[in-house]
This record gives structure tokens, C-alpha cells and sequence, in this order.
């Protein structure tokens, strides 16, 4: 039985999982650079959502 992404997190994961398996099967250049791109904003997105969830982040004074 296959179970969803339920948290932001697993689905960032699971997006990530996903297109790096098309990265590998991807035959032209320019898909690649399409999928690349996106590898690129979900590995941002993540970043700043680590960050967002750290202690270290203030609240604005």
C-alpha cells in the first residue's frame, strides 16, 4: 500500500525523488535544463524551510 505525502517536507521529498528519476531518463537538452531548474527550486524552497522552522529565526521587533 502506497501512502501520500502529507507534510510539506515529504512532499518537497517525494517532488525531488520524482524528478530525479525523469532527470536520468531525459533524452534532449532541453528537458534536462527544465528539470535541473526545478531540482534547483525545490532544494531553495527546502533551504528556506528549514530555516524558516530554526530556532536562530526572530521574530521581527
Amino acid at each position: 500500500m502506497h501512502r501520500s505525502p502529507h507534510t510539506f517536507r515529504e512532499l518537497l521529498s517525494a517532488e525531488k525523488a520524482r524528478l530525479e528519476v525523469q532527470l536520468e531518463n531525459a533524452s534532449r537538452q532541453e528537458q534536462r535544463e527544465l528539470i535541473e531548474r526545478r531540482l534547483r527550486q525545490i532544494e531553495t524552497v527546502s533551504r528556506m524551510d528549514r530555516w524558516m522552522a530554526s530556532a536562530e529565526l526572530q521574530p521581527p521587533r
